[in-house]
């Protein structure tokens, strides 16, 4: 029997505003683009993976209590999106941060034995992008 991640979701304000941070800086493909009763799902991925990054509205879905939850959550910088891997580290980190992305690590070898960086997203989420081993 084999189990694999199908797809993650990330918390983000705007789908749109996110889009220009996940598709445009970290160069993921958009593989759905989902509205219903107001809210939008943006499905997006690394190409040639078969993981799924859905980019979903903290009140889609949720009662209005619990997206008012975690929409406070997002907007103090509270959560953690993603850890992603990157083949040239370097090269990655200098793109995401022409984009204009908020830096919040350039890129460090860590104690626990990787070497990574860090931004914010638009929203506010943490996202971390190791070097591939």
């Amino acid at each position: 029997m084999s189990l694999t991640v199908a797809a993650m979701f990330i918390t983000v304000h705007d789908p749109e505003v996110a889009l220009v941070f996940y598709r445009d800086a970290l160069g993921f493909e958009v593989r759905a683009d989902v509205a219903s009763q107001g809210f939008r799902w943006v499905t997006v991925g690394a190409p040639g993976q078969d993981l799924d990054v859905v980019l979903s509205q903290p009140h889609g879905g949720r009662s209005q209590t619990e997206g008012d939850a975690l929409l406070a959550l997002v907007t103090q910088g509270s959560l953690q999106a993603a850890i992603f891997r990157s083949d040239d580290l370097d090269a990655t980190f200098e793109k995401v941060r022409a984009s204009g992305a908020e830096v919040v690590q350039e890129p460090a070898s860590q104690p626990w034995g990787v070497r990574d960086c860090a931004f914010r997203d638009p929203s506010g989420n943490l996202v971390r992008i190791q070097q591939s081993r």
